[in-house]
């Protein structure tokens, strides 16, 4: 009985997982685009969360996207929490599942060949097909699961007596909640908790009362397991932890405070419906304590948020402190909360460069340029855990682009840290030039935080240009120096200062436009998006 107890626990774990990895990887940017569409306010917040958590029945990969959208800047914190609220909601789902299908359709004899099928389509089809495939064969290992749980609990039915369980005093019910949360601290599944309890309710080895407080612990003991993962995390890792334990301990006492009155209309008056059929009744008494949460949270979001925001203060280098490790599990959101770090490596490094372009400027900021520095090898670091596939054409088409940028940025480095005591030739078309493109890079440093249109234009004609120059001015320094207007000496730092003066407009012009949209810009030009490595080896 044991053996098949916790095999049934073991394969319902497994199809969670499965079905969880499948229906990920098949939604592919859904995650990331399906909560961008709801950033207008914590009332869409919390929709968005209930929606994308139900489709891939995994609040942790709702919270994991949700720390990445932190990081990216596409989502503020107080939006972040709406969305925490809707996923802690969403999760509830898998309660209806078993509830509504696992324990009322016989689907032992259908789930075996949904393995099979499932498996055959993993293994023989590619890309978004062979995704389906493996979330089909979880959806039928979850069955299985559930079977042989029914089985088993129904031998321990014959064994023991609910009544012998505790539920009816205060200390009783307090034993039952924490006996709830140390079966989601071991199985590491508030769902393989809740289906457990539903299985054994539903074959009689429990009554309602019992089962509705063991519940209120499984959904708390989900605290245990964010208060774990947020030890050494990033600080919206950290922040998101804790705004998930708050709103479940919130929803847990009201549930603990209002569960008799639910008993008492479902079990002694008949005026909700389930007395007949316990498992709806227990998954309706789920659903209905989380949705209760968010009715008393959702008005005081933003004082929530702002609670959270002052107990968890941030931390860490200015430029990389949002990359968080775990946040790499998810591609899309990886790669767009990168992006988003490379955007203000960028707008520092532009500060660097607008500097050294001013007139009579002779020195670079060597202490900027190691923090820059730093913070790419940082970056790459966290891209080399970000991995995506040519399948995954627009999330790919965006890792391609960040690192294109961060190469340009890295060379970009090198040539501001060669800038020390270089001045630009003073003709006037020279002088001119650059007072052109101090004005393009003041653009550019705006859009790069936050305001403005795009530069990407603007920036290609004053690379364009200031290639041009450099092309006109070489043949007329090296003209001057044929007929001795200029020494020798002179004519070489003014060819290097020319040179070095178009790697710095290019190396800001290509990492700008890998930056922009790199998706959009590769469905657009093809594989024309990236940099053809003549020209790239030309400017370094």
């Amino acid at each position: 009985m044991i053996g098949s107890l916790l095999g049934g626990i073991g394969l319902f774990l497994l199809g969670m997982v499965l079905m969880t990895e499948g229906l990920k990887a098949a939604a592919g940017d859904a995650l990331r685009g399906g909560l961008a569409r709801f950033t207008g306010g914590p009332a869409r917040a919390v929709l968005s969360g209930v929606g994308v958590t139900a489709l891939v029945q995994s609040s942790s990969a709702t919270v994991l996207t949700t720390i990445g959208f932190v990081s990216a800047g596409l989502l503020s914190f107080t939006q972040a929490v709406g969305v925490i609220f809707g996923a802690n909601l969403g999760t509830t789902s898998t309660g209806w599942i078993v509830s509504l299908l696992g324990l009322k359709v016989s689907v032992a004899a259908l789930a075996l060949p949904l393995v099979g099928v499932g498996a055959l389509a993993r293994f023989l089809l590619r890309g978004r097909a062979a995704s389906i495939g493996l979330a089909l064969a979880g959806f039928g290992v979850i069955f299985v699961g559930i079977d042989i749980l029914q089985q088993s609990m129904s031998s321990l039915a014959s064994t023991f007596d609910p009544e012998r369980f505790p539920g009816a005093t205060l200390g009783g019910r307090v034993l039952l909640v924490v006996v709830g949360a140390a079966m989601t601290v071991v199985l590491q599944s508030s769902s393989a908790a809740v289906a457990t309890t539903l299985t054994a309710l539903h074959t009689g080895t429990l009554g309602l009362g019992q089962a509705t407080m063991l519940v209120i612990g499984q959904n708390l003991g989900t605290t245990v397991t964010a208060a774990l993962a947020s030890i050494g995390a990033s600080v919206p890792a950290r922040r998101t932890g804790l705004a998930h334990i708050l709103f479940n301990v919130v929803a847990g006492t009201a549930a603990f405070a209002l569960a008799p009155i639910f008993l008492y209309l479902v079990e002694g008056t008949g005026a909700l419906p389930g007395a007949d059929d316990p498992a709806v009744a227990l998954a309706a008494f789920h659903t209905a304590f989380n949705a209760l949460g968010v009715m008393i949270l959702l008005p005081v979001t933003p004082r929530f948020a702002a609670l959270v925001t002052r107990m968890i203060p941030d931390r860490g280098p200015e430029l990389t402190r949002n990359l968080d490790p775990s946040v790499a599990e998810v591609p899309a959101v990886g790669v767009e909360a990168a992006r988003r770090t490379v955007l203000g490596i960028l707008a520092a490094t532009m500060e660097v460069a607008v500097g050294a372009l001013r007139p009579g400027a002779r020195a670079s900021r060597a202490s900027e340029l190691d923090r820059i520095r730093e913070a790419l090898g940082e970056t790459r670091r966290f891209l080399g855990n970000v991995k995506t596939t040519p399948s995954l054409a627009q999330e790919h088409h965006r890792h391609l682009g960040v690192l294109h940028a961060i190469d340009h940025i890295d060379r970009l480095t090198d040539a501001l840290a060669e800038a020390h005591g270089r001045v630009l030739p003073g003709s006037p078309e020279i002088r001119s030039e650059v007072s052109h493109a101090l004005e393009i890079l003041g653009r550019a440093s705006a859009w790069l935080h936050g305001t403005g249109d795009s530069p990407q234009e603007a920036l290609e004609g004053l690379s364009a240009a200031v290639a041009d120059h450099r092309r006109a001015e070489r043949l007329r320094i090296l003209d001057r120096a044929a007929t001795g207007q200029v020494d020798p000496s002179h004519m070489v730092a003014s060819l290097e200062a020319l040179r070095w003066m178009d790697r710095v407009v290019y190396h800001i012009w290509r990492a700008v436009h890998h930056l922009a949209d790199p998706g959009e810009v590769a469905a657009r030009e093809g594989s024309q998006v990236f940099d053809d490595p003549e020209e790239v080896g030309a400017r370094s």
